[in-house]
């Protein structure tokens, strides 16, 4: 079986040579066509500067056709597309790349030349290019047929466009599309009704994603629009993610190959073995399997990192045993203590006791500080392995003890951290800052994405395989949890808001209020007194002669005779008065209000 596994190498060769045909495009065509100049809506920045990347990328990457085009009218834009399928009848792969304005009308979409004007909906029939129009040009490519379409913006004849029929659609951004020629691909800047972001410099985002991206040698076009949608993801703070529709077969198809020239097989490894050794030890984990390991390989880089898990697994073991040297040396003391023994045998038990748990604690620490050099030698070696994984440590000799540090590689640890902790945040797991610190809170996260995800990773250090398997994943994979009174919706949590007579249970439900029981008022108690206050106010209100004001008379008689007159005051509802001269007051019964129980009577 070692010996079969020795001639992959040998073999991966051989197939390229032979039996890689898909990876050997032949004709490559591509058309770019920028709108900036709109005569009748906003100019765009970027739009131009975009399709001058796109087509100098397509040229380093050797097409044989690049034909750029910027600022076409309708007429213009017919007469390209007419041109263009007349050289792509001879091509394996056409490309086809547009920036500037399109917009969707009752589920199609439509590119828009600079001339359009659109007073009405139907006009985009007359004015505008249709999607379909452009995949009839690509259509007579064998291998791939690809458009790229940077023109999910807001639509700018939206607002002063007429209606003919109240009910035709006109969408945000463009509609979903489902191509119907095989090997055809179409890609959006932004997802289907999404728009995109024009970004802060001279280029879109998804063109500077596409330019780094696409024509990478060797890489199948679906694996690059991958990355370019983790870049734009990345660069928008996911406001923005660009999407493929259509599909391809099993074969790779990149636009640029990987030119093979020599049929040499590559060098063997002498460590490629050593390191499977390595790793299968690593998930046996015990001793007997590191004890192997070291009687087949017992120097060299791989066999220090043994020497360091030998180190775990020891020290865990003196830990265990002290652990369980403590626990009956305090049940032995707490025996003694229960009987009432002497004192000399408490106090030699207590001591027995003492020492124990500074054994335990000793071996507790020695255990922690043999799994950290142990997990660091080992987040190292899955390191170097993904930055280099066909060369050989340079270390072939080293004693136990060997400091791994010395074997940094090119991607420092804290920098694999932060990467994975971003992921795990962009897939709902990681809610914590990506500091490069994998704490506690990390590995929890981690381990949330294995139970979602239902893979086993190991989330004790953050590896380069837990990194592509997050990346892998579009998609948020662990449940977005909301507070009491919020419910989720999407990706954020919206707050919850009951009807009128209805209120929000402890179960985050809307639930009808209940009718408030009406209160029975007492009946008023009266008081014992009440009648003598009322005897009371009826006296005032009569007075002590029985006639209505006669005791405000009284009390102001003294201020009558002073004045000249008989010194008797006359009183009604309005005003009391002095009797005039030569008069004076007959009582006539009764009073009240509004009756007069005395009255003035001049001689």
């Amino acid at each position: 079986m070692r010996h079969l596994l020795r001639l992959g190498p040998l073999l991966l060769a051989l197939t390229l040579l032979f039996g890689a045909g898909p990876a050997f495009a032949g004709k490559r065509v591509a058309l770019v066509i920028a709108n900036s100049a709109y005569q009748h809506a906003p100019s765009l920045a970027n739009p131009v500067n975009d399709g001058t990347v796109m087509a100098r990328t397509l040229k380093e990457a050797g097409f044989d056709i690049v034909d750029s085009r910027h600022d076409l009218s309708a007429l213009e834009t017919r007469r390209v597309l007419r041109e263009f399928a007349d050289a792509t009848r001879d091509a394996d792969i056409a490309v086809v790349y547009y920036a500037g304005h399109g917009i969707e009308v009752e589920g199609s979409n439509y590119l828009i030349p600079v001339d359009a004007k659109l007073e009405r909906d139907t006009d985009v029939f007359d004015e505008a290019l249709s999607l379909d129009r452009v995949l009839v040009a690509v259509e007579p490519a064998k291998q791939l047929r690809l458009v790229i379409l940077d023109a999910c913006r807001d639509n700018p004849f939206g607002k002063t466009m007429k209606r003919t029929i109240a009910s035709r659609g006109i969408g945000r951004g463009l509609a979903q599309v489902e191509p119907t020629s095989s090997n055809t691909l179409i890609a959006y800047s932004a997802k289907a009704g999404f728009t995109a972001q024009d970004g802060d410099g001279a280029n879109s985002p998804f063109t500077v994603a596409l330019s780094k991206h696409l024509t990478t040698p060797g890489l199948d076009v679906r694996r690059a629009f991958g990355f370019v949608r983790d870049d734009v993801l990345k660069s928008t703070g996911n406001k923005q993610e660009p999407f493929v529709y259509g599909s391809l077969g099993g074969d790779d198809v990149p636009l640029v190959p990987v030119k093979v020239t020599a049929a040499a097989a590559p060098a063997p490894n002498p460590q490629a073995d050593i390191r499977r050794d390595y790793e299968l030890a690593l998930q046996v984990g015990n001793r007997p399997a590191w004890d192997a390991f070291l009687a087949q390989h017992p120097d060299g880089f791989y066999a220090s990192l043994a020497k360091l898990q030998l180190e775990k697994i020891s020290a865990e073991q003196v830990h265990a045993a002290a652990t369980e040297k403590a626990k009956q040396a305090e049940a032995e003391r707490d025996r003694l203590a229960a009987l009432g023994a002497q004192k000399d045998a408490q106090a030699k038990a207590a001591a027995d006791a003492k020492a124990a748990e500074q054994v335990q604690l000793a071996a507790q620490k020695a255990k922690e500080q043999a799994q950290q050099q142990a997990a660091a030698a080992e987040q190292q070696r899955v390191n170097l392995a993904a930055t280099a994984p066909s060369a050989a440590p340079a270390s072939t000799a080293s004693p136990s003890g060997t400091n791994v540090a010395s074997l940094t590689p090119a991607t420092a640890p804290a920098d694999l951290n932060r990467s994975v902790q971003t992921e795990l945040g962009r897939v709902g797991c990681f809610s914590g800052a990506a500091d490069g610190n994998w704490n506690t809170s990390a590995q929890r996260s981690l381990s949330q994405f294995n139970r979602y995800a239902g893979t086993k990773l190991d989330v004790k250090v953050a590896s380069t395989d837990a990194l592509d398997t997050v990346k892998s994943k579009p998609l948020r994979v662990c449940p977005l949890v909301c507070e009491h009174g919020f419910k989720v919706d999407g990706d954020k949590c919206t707050r919850i808001v009951c009807g009128d007579g209805f209120a929000l249970n402890d179960d985050n439900e809307c639930e009808k209020k209940r009718a408030a029981k009406p209160t029975t008022s007492k009946p008023a108690t009266s008081r014992r007194d009440d009648s003598e206050d009322r005897q009371a106010k009826k006296r005032v209100q009569t007075g002590s002669a029985g006639g209505y004001g006669s005791g405000i008379a009284g009390a102001a008689a003294g201020a009558g005779r002073a004045s000249g007159g008989s010194g008797q005051i006359y009183c009604n509802d309005l005003l009391c008065r002095p009797v005039q001269r030569g008069c004076h007051l007959v009582y006539r019964g009764g009073g009240g209000p509004h009756v007069d129980a005395n009255a003035e009577v001049c001689n």
